[in-house]
């Protein structure tokens, strides 16, 4: 039939057919398009309960119209329920279920906050949404919980049992121990709610890390991670009962007194619920347990709340002692070339004896008597060495006999311990009961000695030179007034 159209009919006609063509390609792609869809399936769970050592969900959708390399992931909407602001997941693991369905395994974070009304949906990696997925029990919104903590705890410092006086109140508190390692309690995590009970029965209102308990009974606390929560994530239970709590005492598991050669005493106070522990009237820092561990004799106290009552206990604790005296007193002299025997009297029983002269032990000095032949400070120590072993020790010092008829101020001495002008003597007139200062001072200007009782001791210890006699001055002021001044020259 062409042959009898007009040639410029034929043309139009097959100008028509391409555009017609072109107009169905373009159709057809944007039908491509338009046609992804991301088409979720029941979830196989009612709600996710997550925490460290369980975290790993899964999501099955089936898909359409997507390249072959497209990527999907889970998203979670905010603790409301909105996307507005979508929670992304952590995705472990995405498995084909068949060419159009996947499953993808995933993780929520750790630091999503616990909430009942949690969506879910399926993003593709060219911005295509699913719908919201349906829980196993047919709810598109479901609860999420990331339990921070998810095990046993205390509470009451672990202890089972908390006294309670009429009237009064106590303290319930989740311990916390050891605030530097956070696994140790939840009270490291301060975003916690917890569940109180009395006798079983929930406690409306009190979510906090304590509680404040004024009626006897049983309590516990549990972590609220709502419809997450475990009966297995809570403290122990801790009776309250009452008490009239006007009574307290002290214990010594050692007795009173004690020997500290044993080992520590440990006091214990009456059972109560707090303590706090004083030494001579001065608070023991980090002391608020029932007991306390001591090697020291002295005044103990231990105040004891009962629970809105108090009482304070003390005890004297003494350690066992020995009794030791020696025949002379504590400062004594004797002449050039002159002895002095020191017997130790002591009750202490199958004694040891050790003497020391000048902080130096005496090689062979082991008996309760010792001859002194030279000036000195000694010292004598006695040990009890059978039941509690206990040292005493006993000074005294021995000096060269004071030339109370002196009556020149010497200016050179040689204390080389021979007996000899080992001190530096001064008439009577100056020495201990006249009130007179005695002032020494080095070549610099330093003071070395300084008494207003001159006992004709100096030097009290020994002077190290070499080569150079070293030279101190002195000012001796009377009760009245009057100076003396001048040097002493030290010589070997």
């Amino acid at each position: 039939m062409n042959r009898f159209l007009p040639k410029h009919v034929g043309v139009r006609t097959d100008f028509a057919i391409k555009m017609v063509c072109a107009i169905a390609i373009v159709f057809i792609g944007k039908n491509e398009v338009f046609s992804q869809t991301i088409i979720p399936e029941k979830l196989p769970f009612t709600k996710i309960c997550s925490q460290a050592n369980f975290n790993s969900f899964e999501a099955t959708f089936k898909y359409s119209g997507f390249p072959a390399s497209t990527t999907f992931s889970v998203e979670l909407s905010d603790d409301k329920g909105s996307f507005s602001a979508p929670i992304a997941t952590t995705t472990i693991a995405t498995a084909d279920v068949s060419a159009s369905e996947k499953t993808i395994t995933f993780a929520v974070p750790t630091t999503i906050k616990g909430s009942e009304t949690y969506k879910l949906r399926v993003k593709s990696a060219t911005g295509i949404y699913s719908g919201d997925f349906y829980s196993f029990d047919q709810k598109t919104s479901f609860p999420v919980y990331f339990k921070k903590f998810s095990q046993p705890f205390y509470i009451n410092n672990q202890m089972p049992n908390l006294s309670l006086c009429n009237g009064g109140s106590v303290n319930l508190s989740i311990d916390n121990p050891t605030p530097s390692n956070p696994s140790s309690s939840p009270a490291n995590f301060s975003e916690l709610k917890y569940n109180w009970y009395k006798n079983n029965v929930l406690i409306p209102g009190q979510t906090g890390n304590s509680l404040n308990v004024n009626a006897l009974g049983l309590y516990y606390a549990e972590i609220n991670y709502g419809s997450c929560t475990d009966v297995n994530i809570r403290s122990q239970e801790v009776t309250v009962s009452g008490t009239a709590g006007n009574v307290s005492a002290i214990t010594s598991s050692l007795s009173n007194p004690f020997c500290p050669s044993a080992g520590a005493t440990t006091l214990t106070a009456t059972a109560g619920n707090t303590y706090v522990w004083k030494k001579d009237n001065v608070v023991i820092p980090g002391a608020n347990a029932q007991t306390y561990q001591t090697n020291s004799a002295g005044k103990y106290s231990v105040d004891v709340d009962f629970g809105g009552c108090k009482s304070t206990a003390t005890i004297d604790l003494q350690v066992n002692t020995i009794s030791s005296s020696i025949n002379v007193p504590e400062i004594s002299s004797i002449s050039e070339g002159g002895t002095k025997n020191v017997i130790v009297t002591t009750t202490a029983l199958n004694p040891v004896y050790k003497w020391y002269a000048n902080g130096l032990l005496i090689p062979g000095a082991t008996s309760n008597s010792y001859t002194v032949t030279n000036t000195g400070a000694y010292k004598v120590s006695i040990t009890q060495n059978s039941g509690c072993i206990i040292t005493d020790e006993i000074a005294f010092t021995v000096n060269s006999i004071v030339d109370t008829n002196a009556v020149e101020i010497p200016n050179l001495i040689s204390p080389n311990n021979d007996g000899v002008n080992d001190v530096w003597s001064i008439p009577q007139a100056y020495l201990s009961g006249t009130n007179t200062e005695i002032l020494i001072m080095n070549s610099y200007g330093d003071i070395v000695f300084q008494t207003n009782n001159y006992l004709n001791n100096w030097p009290e210890s020994d002077i190290t030179f070499k080569n150079i006699n070293p030279v101190f001055y002195y000012i001796i002021t009377t009760s009245d007034g009057k100076l003396k001044k001048g040097s002493i020259t030290i010589v070997k």
